[in-house]
């Protein structure tokens, strides 16, 4: 699935609930899409634990 169409469902789904639910429900849509965000970066590899705690300093050192 492109990352187009994954912006643009997600974007529908908060227009809905900011029309249907009001502000609160576009927040909490919108809170909920990003921990879900996080954890499936989480859960494909593409994130550790780690990079949440470390400094910006250590960051720097690892990039090639």
């Amino acid at each position: 699935m492109s990352m187009a169409l994954v912006g643009m469902i997600a974007g529908m789904a908060l227009g809905f609930a900011g029309y249907f639910g009001g502000f609160g429900a576009f927040l909490l849509v919108a809170a909920l899409g990003a921990i879900g965000f996080v954890v499936g970066r989480f859960l494909e590899g593409d994130l550790e634990i780690g990079d949440f705690f470390r400094t910006r300093d250590d960051r720097r050192d690892r990039r090639p």
